[in-house]
């Protein structure tokens, strides 16, 4: 049977059995497989840890004027686009990255279709503190070793919290009305600035 793989798939599953082969014959040690990934290059999410005063101010002046807002609004969201069981400690270092990054494009999306409301002048710096931080993140979103190799049309799909939390925030694009899109972004605003962005920045120290 003919194997149809790309090219770099076939040369990483080449090196693999070459690796194993000479292992049996003691030829090389077999390497142990490592804890963690190192980080990406230009990856600097350190600064992050906490942000300043101003910069929380300008997110809680958005979210009040928002609040304000909801009073002339006649909405119900039964959904929970952000569960408080969600946790990006029980995530892989390499997966934490990941799973903000997604966080982040769809916080991004949604406030940037509100900056065209009554909301706009409240919403310009916490948008540019959003995407200053969404411009550092990318450089430590790097493919994973499981991810490189495309998995096979017919064959099991990848599973777990990681792919479990990226289909959640894609679907709920297509199913969530912008209200209620909106009204999750917005209440989840201060949990990822204090404690899905702090976890990313402190890296393998965040347990």
């Amino acid at each position: 049977m003919k194997l149809d793989m790309a090219p770099g798939c076939t040369l990483v599953l080449v090196l693999m059995l070459m690796t194993a082969a000479l292992s049996r014959t003691g030829a090389v040690p077999v390497p142990s497989a490592p804890k963690a990934l190192p980080p990406a290059r230009g990856c600097h999410m350190a600064q992050f840890k906490s942000l300043s005063p101003q910069e929380l101010q300008a997110f809680k002046t958005a979210r009040d004027a928002f609040e304000d807002s909801l009073l002339q609004k006649d909405w119900d969201c039964s959904g929970r686009l952000f569960p408080r069981t969600r946790d990006l400690k029980h995530l892989q270092v390499w997966e934490r990255p990941v799973a903000l990054e997604a966080e982040l494009a769809l916080t991004l999306t949604v406030l940037e279709a509100m900056a065209n409301s009554s909301l706009g002048h409240s919403l310009e710096q916490p948008l540019l503190t959003l995407q200053h931080i969404r411009s550092k993140l990318q450089a430590c979103v790097s493919p994973h070793p499981s991810l490189l190799c495309p998995q096979p049309t017919a064959g099991p799909r990848p599973r777990g919290r990681l792919h479990h939390w990226l289909h959640r925030l894609q679907e709920a694009q297509k199913k969530e009305s912008q209200d209620c899109l909106e009204a999750s972004v917005m209440f989840n605003l201060f949990r990822l600035l204090t404690r899905d962005l702090k976890c990313v920045a402190s890296g393998d120290q965040c347990v």
